[in-house]
């Protein structure tokens, strides 16, 4: 299982449970608030301010950033889109991140990406 394989996988259970935020803003704050568990950004984002606002405070934080091939697919994977029996009208998202979830007194964290699975190893040994 490759990379590109293992992301949606990844991101389909925090996307359920409340625990994805996508679009710069929401990325950015997610990331400032050490809130951020796993940071994934397009290939194709063409902006390096947005690229270097991302990166940075990810790398500060020890926080992977790995890559998705297209801002469609990435938005398709954070369900970005309307479905009618398939994916359409996706909306193209540049960043995804997969933040810790507080519930009240419990902290719940998203640390296993939802169930054990040969996805979150392929994510947890990828190298940035």
């Amino acid at each position: 299982m490759d990379i590109n394989t293992a992301l949606p996988l990844v991101i389909r259970k925090p996307k359920v449970h409340g625990g994805l935020a996508h679009g710069l803003h929401e990325a950015a704050k997610a990331i400032e608030q050490h809130n951020a568990h796993l940071c994934v950004l397009a290939d194709d984002c063409d902006q390096p301010d947005y690229v270097k606002l991302v990166k940075a405070p990810c790398a500060d934080q020890n926080v992977k950033v790995p890559s998705a091939p297209s801002a469609k697919t990435l938005g398709e994977w954070a369900g970005v889109n309307r479905f009618e029996g398939k994916a359409r009208k996706v909306v193209g998202c540049s960043c995804v991140v997969v933040k810790y979830v507080c519930l009240s007194f419990i902290i719940l964290l998203v640390h296993d990406y939802g169930e054990q699975h040969e996805a979150v190893e392929v994510v947890q040994q990828h190298k940035d």
